[in-house]
């Protein structure tokens, strides 16, 4: 059951993308400005509307810690805001002026994507505001764009029909032809599809386009294989082209809009449809779930954004990652532990863990130690990382900590920054701890573990202010 809850108007032309944090919505529009809404009550915050590009908005979206709202334009700029109070942190320019069509946070807030009617693709560093890498596909504009869960890589949509995966270095890894009269939107499910034949996991990708249809795609992304493109099926209901689609956060649903003004929710793994919802009296730009709640937000020519709200009661099919959920992690078996991994973006670890037999006991009795000795990883960084994750897992069966965003946390002590500063390898670490890195003669990045072309330190009062304004939310002292 989906029932409508409520209806925005405030947008004096139409709407062309909304996007959700887990406590705010934000709608772009035809009409210059950025509109930000409190999910508590749907009441417009203060700061809003946000005003500063000099034409259309066609895309916004938040980073994944909800502190940074990006827009991009025809005016061929990207903006960045504060979240917190509406301020713009930043202006950037396409390299060709090109009207930008979309833009994307990567999942660990490290890159922005940006892409325009040009074709051209430029990955930007959200924390030195600067172009990292740029590139573009072979034809057409670039109308649409989606992340991995795990930050791995990313896949471009073109008005060509086109989908292209680049990874994190903005490589071209695939390229296929996907809609013949051009793809118009594509998401990638946060949740993996486990094959427990072969213990791969294999991320659910949607795309869709003027050719009137859905897709769903499987990608499979290993360090050994390589990237691998599957189509998986197509869903149908659409009488007229496709304009958008989005997965729910858990993965069990879909949604699509469309040309012929209807929202159509699919049921991710039948392909069923679940809800038909037309009352929009125009096209149908936009939409998307929101992370925390049952609430999906749609767009439409007609200038209004609709809300609905889902009853969780209803029967859906789960997944292996609710069902590990469910059962506690001592009794995890191999899969549940792979299943953990993807969902935690730690997917590079699956098939280290299948060869070593990890379950959940011996997940929950990995230490720093037998990391480094017994399953060789040599990444301080990725070491860190598995180790919070596990430390996570563990304090769940007592209590629920206060969780802390991972951009504000050192990659190298794991502790909250109080002096970040970015090193040359474009992330930011506490000044003491990459201080005493440096001083120790270790030259590589303690990310990447590439040299460090530098041992230049650069203050980053940008999340310093950041972490500050979190600090007082929490009411803790520095």
């Amino acid at each position: 059951m989906a029932t409508l809850i409520h209806t925005i108007a405030d947008h004096s032309d139409d709407i062309n993308y909304c996007a959700f944090s887990s406590s705010c919505l934000a709608t772009c529009s035809l009409d210059k400005t950025i509109r930000v809404y409190s999910l508590h009550n749907f009441i417009e915050l203060p700061y809003s509307p946000l005003k500063g590009h000099t034409y259309a908005v066609h895309c916004c979206c938040f980073s994944p810690s909800g502190h940074i709202l990006a827009s991009c334009s025809t005016d061929g700029t990207t903006m960045m805001w504060d979240t917190q109070d509406g301020r713009m942190l930043a202006l950037l320019e396409q390299p060709s002026s090109s009207p930008v069509r979309v833009c994307r946070f990567s999942p660990n807030s490290t890159y922005l994507v940006s892409g325009a009617a040009d074709g051209s693709v430029v990955l930007w560093n959200v924390q030195s505001l600067k172009l990292y890498r740029s590139g573009n596909v072979k034809d057409g504009s670039l109308v649409a764009c989606a992340f991995s869960p795990n930050g791995n890589f990313f896949v471009t949509g073109s008005s060509c029909g086109d989908l292209t995966i680049w990874d994190d270095k903005m490589r071209c890894l695939c390229n296929e032809k996907a809609h013949d009269l051009g793809v118009t939107c594509c998401d990638i499910s946060s949740q993996p599809v486990l094959d427990g034949e072969h213990g791969f996991g294999y991320f659910q990708m949607a795309s869709c386009g003027q050719d009137n249809q859905v897709k769903l795609w499987l990608i499979l992304f290993t360090d050994f294989l390589g990237v691998e493109l599957k189509y998986k099926c197509t869903l149908n209901g659409h009488s007229a082209p496709v304009l958008a689609c989005a997965f729910s956060h858990d993965g069990q649903m879909l949604v699509s809009g469309s040309v012929d003004k209807c929202v159509i929710v699919y049921e991710t793994s039948t392909g069923n449809t679940l809800h038909t919802l037309s009352q929009h009296t125009r096209y149908v730009t936009t939409c998307a779930f929101a992370p925390h709640s049952p609430l999906l937000a749609t767009g439409s020519m007609d200038k209004t954004v609709n809300i609905w709200q889902f009853d969780l009661k209803q029967p859906c099919a789960g997944n292996i990652i609710e069902n590990a959920s469910k059962v506690a992690v001592e009794d995890w078996s191999e899969d549940d532990v792979s299943a953990w991994l993807f969902a935690q973006d730690l997917a590079d670890f699956v098939g280290l863990f299948k060869m070593n037999n990890i379950d959940g006991k011996e997940l929950l009795n990995l230490s720093k130690e037998s990391l480094i000795n017994e399953l060789k990883i040599e990444s301080l960084g990725l070491r860190s990382k598995l180790l919070k994750k596990i430390e996570e897992l563990r304090m769940k069966t007592t209590s629920v900590p206060i969780t802390i965003p991972d951009e504000f946390l050192c990659p190298i002590t794991r502790e909250l920054m109080k002096d970040p500063v970015i090193a040359a390898d474009g992330y930011s670490y506490e000044k003491e701890a990459i201080e005493n890195w440096i001083n120790s003669k270790r030259r590589s990045s303690p990310m990447t573990n590439l040299p460090l072309p530098s041992s230049m330190l650069t203050p980053n009062r940008t999340l310093k202010m950041a972490i500050s304004r979190w600090l007082e939310t929490q009411q803790k002292p520095v």
